[in-house]
């Protein structure tokens, strides 16, 4: 047996990355499992989880679309009939010194990484609420749980979806529904390629790598794999918890001293 037999998943930003990666986890282990994206899938994990997932959906739009996200999980209960499972991974990178940074990408990065956040919680919650059954797990980051230079806008907005969830926790624990988030350090999405590409940061690439104490960057679905977790009655007493998935990122510092311990 699967371990999301007979569960119904909504995945936002499913088209590719850590979503694409959620989608066909859960449906390796036996979810039905619905997309939502800007972008069309048009191949990679997505299109691997349509074929394990009998009835996958799949819907283009923007998760700061209100109305679009509300027609997006009707057509999943319509559908697969219920949803047990949303998880919220849509989001963009963004940011820089604050006096810099126009108010048009503020905005833009705040409301997709929070704002869609909220919007897709709002109109799965009241199908969960009627079920007396959920999860809901958050796509955060760490940098929402410590800073990082020019992050400004991408750290707020990470940071806000952790303390959301937290509330959210609170506020459907005795209705049923469960919420929890993970927070990847770098992982090798193409949010990640397009980003370390930027002049700034690429002659960093090794520095930032190497302040995982893992010494590489994180995949998607070793996302994907803390999601499953969070998704599956195996965490049915874990509610209001930040997962995190960083390769000993947010573990502490390194300055050479392992290796004059001889521990290179």
């Amino acid at each position: 047996m699967g371990r999301l037999d007979g569960k119904v998943a909504f995945v936002t930003g499913a088209a590719s990355g850590i979503g694409a990666a959620c989608a066909l986890r859960f449906a390796q282990e036996g979810a039905a499992v619905a997309g939502f994206d800007l972008n069309e899938a048009e191949g990679g994990d997505w299109v691997e989880a349509a074929k394990l997932s009998p009835g996958a959906l799949f819907r283009v739009g923007d998760v700061r679309d209100d109305a679009a996200l509300a027609s997006a999980v009707a057509a999943v209960v319509e559908g697969l009939g219920r949803i047990d499972v949303l998880v919220n991974s849509a989001g963009v990178g963004g940011g820089g010194p604050i006096h810099l940074i126009e108010i048009e990408e503020w905005d833009r990065v705040v409301d997709i990484n929070l704002k869609g956040s909220f919007l897709a919680a709002r109109h799965v919650v009241p199908v969960m609420l009627e079920q007396a059954a959920g999860s809901i797990i958050n796509v955060a980051s760490v940098e929402g749980i410590e800073g990082f230079e020019g992050g400004s806008a991408y750290n707020a907005s990470k940071g806000a979806v952790i303390l959301l969830t937290k509330n959210m926790a609170i506020d459907y624990a005795r209705k049923g529904i469960r919420v929890n988030c993970v927070c990847p350090g770098f992982i090798e999405t193409p949010l990640m390629k397009s980003l370390l590409e930027m002049p700034e940061l690429a002659e960093n690439r090794d520095r930032i790598r190497d302040a995982h104490q893992l010494g590489r960057f994180g995949r998607p679905e070793e996302i994907a794999n803390g999601a499953l977790f969070l998704a599956s009655d195996e965490s049915s007493f874990v509610t209001g918890h930040s997962l995190v998935v960083d390769g000993g990122y947010t573990a502490g510092h390194r300055f050479g001293l392992s290796e004059l311990m001889g521990m290179a």
